[in-house]
C-alpha cells in the first residue's frame, strides 16, 4: 500500500467512526447534590423530658389476661411515666377501637397523658397509631388488605402517626415504609430478639429515610389480683409490663400532642426500664463549645469537623464502666467508654457536604433494678438504652 492510499484509508476509518451515533452521557436525576435551605433545628433548651409506654394491651384485647385499663394506668402512674398509649387489636373490635378501648369509663387519668391508638392488626402484619386527637380507625382498620398507595391516602388523610411495629418475625410490618413515621426497634423486655429490627432500621435509615426508632413492651398480661385467676401467661407480668423497655421524648410541652410530635421528630432515646439514665445525644456543628443540635434533629453537613457529645443523665453509678458504641450509616464507627459522677464521651467527625451521613448511639452498662418487674432483670442482657440519629443533609421532603 502506498502513502497516498494509506492516507486515504486512515481518513475514511477517521470519518467512519465519527459517523457512528455516540451512546449518550447518562445523567443520574438522583445523585446526592448539596442539600438546599433545611428546616431550622428547635432550641435545645425549650423542652421536657417524658417518659412513657408505646405498645400495651388491656382487657379489650382478647388474649390479655388480668389487664384492666385501671390497672395499666396505675401501674404506669407508680412508676413515674409520663404518657400511655394503650394498643389493642383493632382486628378484635373489626376495627371499632371508638367504642371499645377508648369509651372505657377507665380510660382516664388526671396525670398520665393518655394517646389514643390501636394496634393495626393485619395478614401483612402490624403497625401502631398514634394520635393526640380521637381519629376514625375505622377508616384505617377497612382498608388493611388494599395496596399501599390506598393505605398511605387514608393514613395521610387522617393525620395519623403510623408506626411499624416488631419489624422482623412473624408479625412483621409488610408494607411500605414510606407510610409511617417510626418504627419499633426494641419490642419487649429481651434486646438479644431485635437485632434485625436494627438492622432494618439501619437499611431505611441508610437509604434517606428519617425514621424514629421507639420502644414497646407489647405487654398483654398483668398480675392477677387472686391466685385463682391466675392464667397460663401470668408470668410474664413480672418479666416484661409498661416500660419494659421505655421510651423518652424532649417535648416542648407536657401534653399528647407534643408527645406525638417529639416522637415524630425523632428527638427520641430508649432505655432498659423507668429507672435507667436518660441517653442524650447532641453536637456542636462549629465546635464554638455550644451544642446546636440533639439527636432527631438535622443540619447541613459541610465537610468540616463537628464535636459530638453523648452522655446519660440521671441514675447512673459512679464506679461502673459505661460502653459507647457509635454507628456511623449502619456500621460501626468508634467504641468508647466513661465512669464518675459525670458519664459522657465526646468524639469529632466531619460529615460529607455532598451526600447523607447519620449517627446514634448504643449504650451498655448495669441496668438499674425494675422491682415493680423483678423477672425483667437480666433479660435484656446489659444493654442500657440507645439513641435515636443526628442526621446530616437529609432530605425533608424525602
Amino acid at each position: 500500500m502506498n502513502t497516498q492510499k494509506l492516507l486515504l484509508f486512515t481518513l475514511f476509518a477517521i470519518i467512519s467512526v465519527s459517523a457512528r451515533p455516540q451512546p449518550p452521557t447518562h445523567v443520574n436525576p438522583w445523585a446526592p447534590t448539596e442539600p438546599g435551605a433545611l428546616p431550622p433545628i428547635a432550641p435545645l433548651t425549650s423542652g421536657v423530658w417524658l417518659k412513657g409506654e408505646l405498645h400495651m394491651h388491656s382487657r379489650h384485647s382478647k388474649e390479655s389476661s388480668n389487664n384492666p385499663i385501671s390497672k395499666i394506668i396505675a401501674f404506669c402512674n407508680s412508676v413515674g411515666l409520663d404518657y400511655l398509649c394503650i394498643t389493642d387489636h383493632d382486628n378484635h373490635v373489626e376495627g371499632d377501637v371508638e367504642h371499645n378501648t377508648w369509651a372505657d369509663p377507665e380510660w382516664k387519668s388526671d396525670s398520665l397523658l393518655l394517646l389514643y391508638g390501636a394496634e393495626w392488626t393485619t395478614t401483612r402484619g402490624h403497625g401502631n397509631v398514634f394520635s393526640a386527637r380521637r381519629y376514625d380507625h375505622q377508616r384505617l382498620y377497612d382498608v388493611r388488605d388494599q395496596r399501599d398507595v390506598v393505605v398511605g391516602a387514608i393514613v395521610k388523610e387522617l393525620g395519623i402517626h403510623v408506626s411499624a411495629n416488631h419489624p422482623s418475625g412473624k408479625d412483621h410490618f409488610g408494607y411500605s415504609y414510606d407510610m409511617v413515621k417510626s418504627i419499633e426497634v426494641w419490642n419487649s423486655v429481651i434486646w438479644s430478639k431485635n437485632a434485625n429490627a436494627i438492622m432494618i432500621w439501619d437499611d431505611m435509615l441508610s437509604s434517606g429515610r428519617k425514621l424514629t426508632g421507639r420502644g414497646g413492651s407489647d405487654a398483654h398480661h398483668g398480675v392477677p389480683e387472686t391466685p385463682d385467676k391466675a392464667t397460663k401467661n401470668s408470668y410474664q407480668a413480672k418479666a416484661n409490663y409498661a416500660g419494659t423497655p421505655t421510651t423518652w421524648v424532649f417535648a416542648t410541652a407536657r401534653t399528647s400532642q407534643a408527645v406525638v410530635d417529639a416522637l415524630t421528630s425523632g428527638r427520641v432515646c430508649i432505655t432498659a426500664n423507668p429507672y435507667t439514665a436518660k441517653i442524650e445525644f447532641l453536637a456542636d456543628l462549629d465546635q464554638d463549645g455550644k451544642m446546636d443540635m440533639m439527636m432527631g434533629d438535622n443540619a447541613k453537613g459541610t465537610g468540616k469537623p463537628v464535636k459530638f457529645r453523648v452522655q446519660l443523665t440521671g441514675n447512673t453509678n459512679p464506679d461502673s464502666v459505661y460502653t459507647f458504641n457509635i454507628i456511623k450509616n449502619g456500621n460501626p464507627f468508634n467504641t468508647y467508654q466513661a465512669k464518675g459522677k459525670t458519664v459522657a464521651v465526646e468524639f469529632t467527625d466531619a460529615p460529607i457536604a455532598i451526600g447523607r451521613t447519620y449517627y446514634r448511639v448504643e449504650v451498655q452498662g448495669p441496668v438499674p433494678p425494675y422491682p415493680q418487674v423483678p423477672a425483667s432483670a437480666g433479660l435484656n442482657g446489659n444493654m442500657l438504652g440507645l439513641s435515636n440519629p443526628l442526621y446530616f443533609n437529609f432530605d425533608p421532603n424525602f
